[in-house]
């Protein structure tokens, strides 16, 4: 067991020690990755950190000792309800990330529903923080099979509903395949049956809106369905701000009081808290707020035009190997597959991963899976050479295979 030690180090060599400690990191500044890491270039990145640094140790719980932090939080959830259409009189609460969005918005609905036995109904495409929430909380999970073209199938949604049900799910996108679910259909559901109607927008909140004003045919998403409540929508994703923030945003401001903790069962008296954290890093407010004044409308257009050149290109790499095929989508998620029984896309996968890519498994169907941002457009071709090469070692039998193990 490490002991702590007797003396301390000074700092030049516990900074070798770090730089030491990540030498078999995969390298996401040279876009190894397709996961965890979202990157533009050093002078965002510049941003991130000074902003950062500006509010390092600042407690955001203790706003009436930090106005500032009040006023930024403010700010950022009001450019978050601008972007996605919401109406007069909505509000949100500013998170740590996707997780705790999903948690509050489902705590929520949890309360304002009032069932004995509450349940909740979702694609089967539906990210897995939604049960691991409903684990928590003590609610019943129903998922539903998505149909043939990996949407939500709102009539076999419908079914699953009952007396106990609380709330409806639907994702734009999903993380599985990057298809929008059918929100407008959902929303007609949600306000036929006085359910909660929450979409996942962890990954397309800030690039969903940019990738539209490229041009690209999105299902209506957001606010301007009817029938939505809340909406998740990452910042440290493609809001590209540093880690620790999420927006859960919510179309009536009032429903925070179904997620809203207070007590006075003890000396100090009142304590209030929106969110499930206590301390809250300034920091990741500071950053966020920084980040989205920087980039603005601008700058984010810009990511997404990235973004869909980097698809663009790999999936037309991907399809002039005889024995691949990419999966249908039009966002920052894409999907490939094997359609070659003699090609083990496992060996595929190995093999990249031999050439310092992470690589992330799809397992159904049995594929390879990349969640894009702004920086794989750079490197999309030496993707491609090596999986060109990576390609020809499995067909040739050559190497180990990569089981799909765990997502993340």
């Amino acid at each position: 067991m490490l002991a702590l030690p007797e003396t301390g180090q000074e700092w030049p060599a516990l900074r070798e020690a770090l730089i030491a400690a990540k030498a078999r990191d995969y390298s996401w500044k040279r876009g190894r990755m397709a996961v965890f890491f979202y990157y533009l270039d050093e002078a965002l990145e510049r941003v991130q950190q000074e902003a950062y640094l500006q509010f390092w140790t600042e407690n955001n719980l203790g706003q009436r000792a930090f106005p500032s932090l009040a006023r930024l939080e403010a700010e950022v959830i009001e450019m978050g309800l601008s972007l996605l259409h919401a109406p007069e009189g909505a509000g949100g609460s500013f998170t740590s990330g996707g997780s705790e969005s999903i948690f509050l918005a489902m705590l929520a609905a949890r309360e304002k529903g009032g069932r004995a036995r509450p349940n909740i109904v979702l694609p089967d495409t539906a990210h897995l923080t939604f049960d691991r929430a409903a684990w928590y909380l003590g609610m019943e999970v129903r998922r539903v099979p998505a149909d043939a073209e990996r949407l939500s199938d709102v009539a076999a949604m419908e079914a699953a509903c009952d007396a106990q049900t609380v709330a409806l799910i639907g994702s734009a996108p999903n993380y599985p395949f990057g298809t929008v679910d059918r929100i407008a259909a959902l929303g007609e559901l949600a306000q036929r049956r006085g359910l909660w109607l929450h979409v996942d927008a962890c990954v397309g909140g800030f690039l969903n809106p940019f990738l539209e004003e490229l041009g690209v045919a999105l299902p209506l998403w957001d606010f301007r369905a009817p029938g939505v409540t809340s909406i998740s929508a990452d910042i440290h994703k493609h809001g590209m701000a540093p880690k620790g923030a999420s927006l859960l945003l919510l179309r009536d401001a009032a429903l925070k009081q179904h997620h809203r903790f207070e007590s006075r069962a003890w000396a100090r008296g009142a304590y209030v808290a929106h969110t499930a954290q206590g301390t809250r890093p300034g920091g990741a407010v500071a950053a966020a707020w920084a980040v989205m004044r920087h980039l603005g409308r601008a700058g984010y257009r810009d990511c997404a035009r990235r973004i869909m050149a980097a698809r663009a290109a790999i999936a037309a790499g991907v399809s002039a190997i005889p024995e691949l095929e990419c999966l249908p989508g039009e966002h920052a998620i894409l999907v490939y597959r094997s359609t070659d029984a003699a090609l083990s896309i496992a060996r595929v996968a190995a093999a990249l991963d031999a050439r310092g890519w992470l690589v992330s498994r799809q397992v159904e169907p049995d594929g390879i899976h990349l969640h894009l941002n702004p920086l794989h457009a750079e490197v999309a071709e030496e993707y491609l050479a090596d999986l060109r090469a990576a390609v020809a070692e499995a067909r040739a039998g050559a190497g180990a295979e990569m089981a799909a193990a765990r997502a993340y």
